[in-house]
């Protein structure tokens, strides 16, 4: 305990200088396709991200769950090569893969050596240009997400009430759709859904291309252009109109369920990624969560022995999101009681502000974090895709540090305030109840 005191004590560490904004390459091709490069000579390897502007937000009712879906049906099979065929191919070169589905976007990982970008290019080219629509692989991936989302969320208490709470918290807004999908939309889905959701959002005028590591830019955007150029634009996707009504008084959700402990969730609306106060909001979040020296793990675990686990995070999506509060409570706990002390400890937030030692821990903690992702090739490629697409362009990572190094106690006490509201959040509880008795039993 004294040892965690006194690293509370230590100041924020200055913001080093962020080098290479000078080596970044940026261009966008003739069909619409942004292309970012940074070159990394460290190792001889290359980190290639793929984003696709295309997720949940994107979907509608009767259709929801495509976006993730075709994370999966990317890898299966296009005009020239086979199914699983991308997967032997980079893996024999030493590469590897994986892809991630959001509420905003989709995104697909590549990592290899770099004598392997011209087959990694070619291969991501293919299965933009030529992605084939098998009736039998659509039935088996459709059966691969139905289970998948059985053990993600309908036999996963956490994944439950998260789903249920962010469908009660927007009325309008199509961030209440599961990213998974709602299950008798993955059983509807039809031929035509596919291919009319791929000619749209797979087409290169709604795609980013990232690349990290050991390249020559000009080379590099040489390839790419081969590759991708010849790939025609589509009209652009539909706007995403609704826009969420202001919410007035807080929403519950209370789901009973044969579970080990109950978990109590606070989902309150928070603002854009592009917000200016985001630098602000970061170390809120931190203050408030991050390790065993965050006000919430101290009062509601430490000292009142109220909760078992915190956590939190804000959804930082094209559009107004969430900031979630989570916790793990004790057995039998009551998870109002529990939300009592946590709003006493908010509102103590809000009316004191933090402490410059809080602020500087949240600080430190957040620049360390930033620096140890951006120390791999990998993260290099996240953060030029994750900056362009959410946060302005792809230059703003240069400044990162210093944004956060700026951040005042006031600008952190003003976002609390603005956040932290009440009325303005929706609330989830799972409650234990004995077996037998919960819903389906």
């Amino acid at each position: 305990m004294r040892r965690r005191a006194i690293l509370d004590r230590l100041p924020a560490a200055r913001a080093p200088e962020l080098s290479g904004r000078e080596s970044v390459r940026a261009a966008t091709l003739s069909n619409g396709l942004r292309v970012i490069v940074w070159p990394v000579h460290h190792i001889p390897n290359v980190a290639l991200n793929l984003w696709v502007r295309a997720g949940s937000r994107n979907e509608a009712p009767g259709t929801t769950g495509l976006a993730h879906f075709f994370e999966h049906m990317m890898f299966n099979g296009t005009l020239r090569r086979h199914p699983g065929e991308f997967d032997r191919l980079m893996e024999a070169q030493g590469g590897a893969n994986n892809a991630f589905t959001s509420d905003d976007v989709t995104v697909y990982q590549d990592w290899f050596p770099s004598h392997a970008l011209e087959l990694v290019l070619d291969l991501e080219s293919d299965r933009v240009a030529s992605l084939t629509f098998d009736p039998e692989l659509i039935e088996s991936e459709r059966r691969v997400v139905a289970s998948e989302r059985r053990l993600r969320v309908e036999d996963n208490p956490h994944g439950l009430l998260a789903e249920q709470v962010q469908a009660a918290a927007f009325l309008a807004h199509p961030y209440r759709f599961p990213t998974i999908g709602w299950p008798q939309d993955i059983q509807s889905w039809r031929l035509q859904d596919l291919q009319a959701f791929y000619r749209t959002f797979y087409a290169p005028n709604n795609l980013m291309l990232t690349l990290a590591g050991d390249v020559d830019p000009e080379h590099a955007l040489a390839r790419v252009r081969r590759h991708f150029e010849p790939i025609a634009a589509q009209p652009p996707p539909a706007p995403v109109r609704p826009r969420e009504p202001e919410q007035l008084s807080e929403r519950r959700v209370l789901i009973p369920r044969n579970v080990p402990a109950p978990l109590l969730q606070c989902a309150y609306k928070a603002p854009a990624a592009t917000d200016s106060r985001a630098s602000a909001i970061e170390l809120l979040l931190s203050v408030l969560v991050d390790g065993d020296a965050s006000r919430l793990h101290r009062s509601l675990v430490e000292e009142q022995r109220l909760a078992i686990e915190v956590s939190g995070h804000w959804q930082e999506g094209f559009d107004p999101g969430l900031l979630w509060l989570s916790l793990t409570l004790p057995e039998q706990a009551e998870p109002d009681r529990v939300l009592g002390a946590l709003d006493r400890e908010l509102a103590r937030l809000v009316h004191e502000g933090v402490s410059e030692n809080e602020l500087a821990r949240a600080r430190n903690l957040a620049v360390v974090g930033f620096w140890k992702k951006l120390a791999t090739i990998d993260g290099k490629a996240h953060f030029l895709g994750e900056f362009e697409a959410f946060h302005g362009g792809w230059f703003g990572l240069f400044d990162a540090p210093a944004r956060l190094e700026a951040v005042s106690r006031a600008q952190v006490r003003a976002v609390a305030e603005s956040i932290l509201d009440a009325r303005r959040r929706t609330v989830g509880a799972v409650i234990q109840e004995p077996a037998g008795r919960s819903a389906g039993g």
